[in-house]
């Protein structure tokens, strides 16, 4: 079994969202107050290992999926539009775990889309949205960082077949480097935890189904638009927390006013982009100050 299976602190599930398609999630604690954390490309909901211990400390209960094709989750052909991926975490939040009353969203990279997905479409549903470094479909940030050469994986992603056929089996040396070069501390993910991620990508159609959520962006940024037409911005409270070192850094503010009204920044120190992973203790302060301020 994997190393991820030996944690103590948490307990894994499988749910049945759809036909084809069953999610892997873990949870752990049992306060009232329920967090979401969504991870990024090329993770799991392991990255997320540093951050559920104190926050389960905290008093909070924490999720954490695997979201479609990603992880123990399963990986259908289609589906990867941040609104559909959106509603498969809606339906294991509400249907298989039977959670009620507002949730705190906490979306890193892929899984930033994803909860401002999930926040637009249940708003009711939503206390409290966290996005993590990463731009977003449909913002004017977004368009200005997708020309950047250091988001260069957003085409390279994006070559159907191409992409598949070039990291076939080179899947450990690809994401070594696809972590390290938007990495201050390369320590912070260690071999082992490399081993957790080569694993889950190194499977049958994990890379492809990866990749896909990348090809839907252009879809995700038609939803995005139409939604912020029709409907305005969010009021919800949004913490937007970017990387001291990060492409997207403090855009990531300046990137959520453009779709949000109640907008607060955060720059962790001492990261890039695998914030969680750098410098969790900073981010769990940021995260608890956000979410249950004194």
């Amino acid at each position: 079994m994997p190393s991820e299976h030996h944690s103590p602190q948490v307990s894994h599930g499988m749910a049945d969202i759809e036909p084809g398609l069953r999610l892997h999630y873990v949870t752990a604690g049992e306060g009232e107050r329920t967090v979401v954390l969504l991870h990024g490309f090329p993770q799991t909901w392991w990255e997320w290992r540093h951050v559920i211990p104190p926050l389960v400390e905290s008093g909070f209960r924490v999720v954490a999926p695997d979201y479609r094709g990603a992880g123990h989750s399963w990986r259908p052909a289609g589906g990867y539009d941040k609104r559909t991926v959106a509603r498969d975490v809606q339906i294991l939040l509400r249907r298989h775990l039977g959670l009620e009353g507002p949730v705190a969203v906490v979306g890193h990279d892929i899984g930033l889309m994803v909860a401002y997905a999930y926040t637009r479409a249940y708003r009711e549903e939503v206390s409290h949205l966290v996005v993590m470094d990463a731009p977003l479909p449909g913002t004017e940030v977004f368009d200005r960082l997708r020309g950047d050469p250091r988001v260069w994986h957003f085409a390279f992603h994006g070559a159907r077949d191409v992409a598949e056929m070039l990291v076939a089996g080179r899947e450990r040396p690809y994401l070594q480097t696809f972590f390290n070069v938007r990495n201050s501390d390369p320590s912070a993910i260690s071999e082992a935890d490399l081993d957790v991620y080569v694993s889950a990508y190194s499977a049958p159609g994990a890379m492809r189904a990866g990749f896909e959520l990348y090809r839907a962006f252009d879809q995700d940024a038609r939803d995005n638009r139409a939604a912020l037409e029709s409907e305005g911005k969010l009021t919800v409270p949004v913490l937007a927390v970017g990387g001291a070192a990060s492409t997207s850094g403090s855009l990531v503010e300046e990137m959520m006013k453009e779709v949000a009204e109640n907008v607060v920044g955060c720059v962790v120190p001492g990261t890039a982009h695998w914030i969680a992973e750098e410098n969790p203790r900073a981010l769990v302060a940021s995260l608890l100050g956000f979410l249950s301020p004194e």
